[in-house]
């Protein structure tokens, strides 16, 4: 009972820092938003927001919100691409130099800028600012049991494995460290993480 009281009080706690942080830096960051969306307009005219299908919470769809980087017909050229994927598992998908990438895609890519309208999607409760990172619905096709356990809880924008080498971490280690998370999670295990997240992009360790 105890237990169940505990982390009731972290989920509180948790979608309060959601609620309060995402909504300070989206004002905060507003003229960061509107230079990518004018640099992502005048390269070629496409939208300015990619939205993609995501599986959150208990396996619910929702659609989530990223600034586009890739050329407009990105999706329609990924079965060419699947065979240089440099993750073993074929779960995840992930190759250095993605043609399909733009220009302006390829630095706010390099930054994590792109990943800066999913405030949005934690403003309304579908991710969190901490938690496994929300896989498209062809990777959950393919998980195990064990992998389903990255379901659990909301999504997040920042987690440990992306904190700790990103698109270098293969799938099987992601899992273990979401696991990780979802077992110790903690407002104090949330800040630590959002503070390592901020030399984890600068340093752009394992950006692809």
């Amino acid at each position: 009972m105890a237990w169940k009281i505990a982390m009731a009080g972290t989920q509180i706690a948790k979608r309060t820092l959601d609620i309060f942080g995402s909504a300070a830096l989206i004002v905060a960051l507003s003229p960061v938003f509107f230079t990518i969306a004018l640099c992502i307009k005048l390269e070629d005219g496409g939208p300015i927001i990619f939205a993609q299908t995501r599986v959150g919470k208990y396996g619910r769809l929702f659609k989530m919100f990223k600034f586009r980087s890739m050329c407009l017909d990105a999706e329609a050229r990924l079965a060419e691409l699947l065979s240089r994927n440099q993750h073993s598992n074929g779960i995840t998908f992930k190759i250095k130099d993605d043609p399909r990438i733009t220009k302006i895609g390829k630095w706010i890519r390099a930054l994590s800028l792109d990943e800066l309208p999913q405030l949005f999607n934690v403003f309304r409760g579908e991710m969190s600012l901490v938690g496994p990172r929300p896989p498209v619905p062809r990777e959950v096709a393919k998980y195990t049991i064990q992998d389903r356990r990255r379901l659990e809880i909301t999504p997040g924008i920042t987690c440990f494995w992306q904190v700790g080498g990103r698109a270098e971490i293969d799938f099987p280690q992601q899992v273990e460290l979401d696991v990780l998370y979802i077992e110790q999670q903690s407002l104090w295990t949330d800040v630590k993480l959002l503070l390592k997240t901020i030399p984890a992009v600068v340093n752009r360790k394992g950006a692809y």
